[in-house]
């Protein structure tokens, strides 16, 4: 993948300052995670620590392009229902009709729009940690199936997935005789 040709979207979720004791006394340290993503279905998180902010954030980024992983997105929300588990975070990711948004927390919100996904609704269930939501969320996405295999194993076209939830379809109404 190219960095040059596409912009990509960064977001800093967590920055914190953690020490290290040791025999002189204490070090200390910021702790950054970021996100990153092109907005087109590739999103990728990384952490890193160091002495100063910006190092810090500047390494998570790099970390972050390196992890990047494809998420399957469909009219800007998912395909299916997905539950994510990392840690002692667990998150349930629904898709959302048209217009509804992002609903989420920050961590999982940022990772949401660095994939590209316009609509979701979502609920953390467990430990609301910031970085363990923002990883079970891209292990949930991970586990989304495309759409074209799900076709291929139930042997149906790829069309008859992609109609909208909320339309009926004329094979799904029964006609009613007189």
């Amino acid at each position: 993948m190219q960095e040059n040709a596409v912009e990509l979207i960064e977001r800093v979720i967590e920055l914190k300052r953690v020490s290290k004791v040791v025999k002189g006394g204490k070090r200390l340290k910021l702790y950054a995670c970021v996100v990153v993503g092109d907005g087109a279905g590739h999103v990728g998180i990384g952490h890193a620590k160091s002495a100063e902010v910006a190092p810090a954030i500047k390494k998570a980024t790099e970390i972050a392009k390196k992890n990047m992983v494809e998420v399957p997105v469909t009219d800007g929300t998912i395909f299916h229902p997905v539950v994510g588990k990392y840690s002692a975070s667990r998150v349930i990711l629904k898709p959302a009709l048209p217009g509804s948004g992002i609903i989420a927390s920050n961590a999982v919100r940022a990772v949401c729009q660095a994939a590209g996904i316009r609509d979701i609704l979502s609920k953390a269930l467990g430990s609301r940690n910031s970085t363990n939501l923002a990883v079970a969320t891209i292990r949930g996405l991970r586990s989304i199936r495309p759409v074209q295999s799900v076709a291929e194993m139930r042997n149906k076209p790829v069309d008859y997935f992609l109609r909208k939830k909320y339309e009926k379809d004329k094979s799904d109404i029964k006609e009613e005789p007189n």
